[in-house]
């Protein structure tokens, strides 16, 4: 029988969602990403102060209390590839098979809010319709890239995060384009999608991120050479087969 005490990854890829959640509470990630855009609007006046302040004190907040886990990744519109940028994703573990997430273009407090994604276990996803899955990610590349990553909880944490990870899938809608839009939230959803090989990505994008934060994305990927990758199912990442379905904007002003 082998005595020797697991390695920290081993032990920590036992660990539920709820836990690695707890963790993420109790770690400090910097506010370190300013958000990109300047919203149009006088100044607060101090009765809105007060009123604010007041409905922080009184008001409960359960939706938003759960949202107890902050991962930091990359989005591109479906079927434009080139348009590429960063996304602050703020999550709710609702259970070891279905994760909910707001998603900002910053992690400062007048961060923008830019859209949601759902995120679902391999065996949900499996159970989808065609239809349906062509509207979802996988996670696989995002996570062995190293391009996604969960700011602030320790390495051991991050990497068991990261083996629950590779096993999803997310679909993701963005509302407020803020690459375009630099005052208000304009036009219509947009169906985002993740990176599936090396090589897609704008690298400048990850060093700037990567500096930000003070993490080196090539070494992540290498800490994760350990998680194996899951074979993606074939009705994921429809835009890799030239499917790439986007809600058409009546107003006509959203071109990417």
């Amino acid at each position: 029988m082998d005595s020797r005490p697991p390695s920290n990854h081993s032990a920590a890829r036992k660990l539920p969602y709820a836990l690695i959640a707890t963790l993420a509470i109790t770690a400090c990630a910097d506010n370190n990403s300013a958000s990109q855009v300047n919203a149009p609007g006088a100044s607060e006046t101090p009765s809105t102060k007060a009123l604010e302040a007041g409905a922080d004190m009184l008001q409960s907040r359960p939706p938003i209390d759960a949202l107890n886990a902050y991962l930091d990744g990359f989005h591109f519109y479906n079927g434009h590839i080139h348009s590429q940028m960063e996304a602050h994703h703020y999550c709710s573990i609702l259970n070891e098979e279905v994760i909910q997430c707001v998603i900002y273009d910053g992690n400062v407090k007048d961060a923008k809010l830019m859209g949601v994604e759902y995120i679902i276990s391999e065996q949900l996803f499996a159970k989808l319709p065609p239809a349906e899955k062509a509207l979802w990610h996988s996670h696989v590349h995002e996570v062995k890239s190293g391009q996604l990553i969960a700011p602030g909880i320790p390495a051991p944490a991050e990497h068991a995060l990261m083996e629950k990870l590779v096993h999803t899938y997310g679909k993701t809608w963005h509302t407020w384009h803020t690459d375009l839009d630099k005052d208000l939230p304009l036009g219509v959803p947009q169906l985002m999608m993740g990176f599936t090989a090396d090589g897609q990505i704008d690298p400048a994008l990850v060093q700037k991120r990567d500096a930000r934060f003070g993490v080196d994305s090539t070494e992540k990927k290498q800490a994760r050479t350990d998680i194996p990758a899951p074979a993606v199912d074939a009705g994921a990442d429809a835009w890799t087969h030239g499917n790439s379905f986007q809600i058409k904007d009546p107003t006509g002003s959203r071109s990417h």
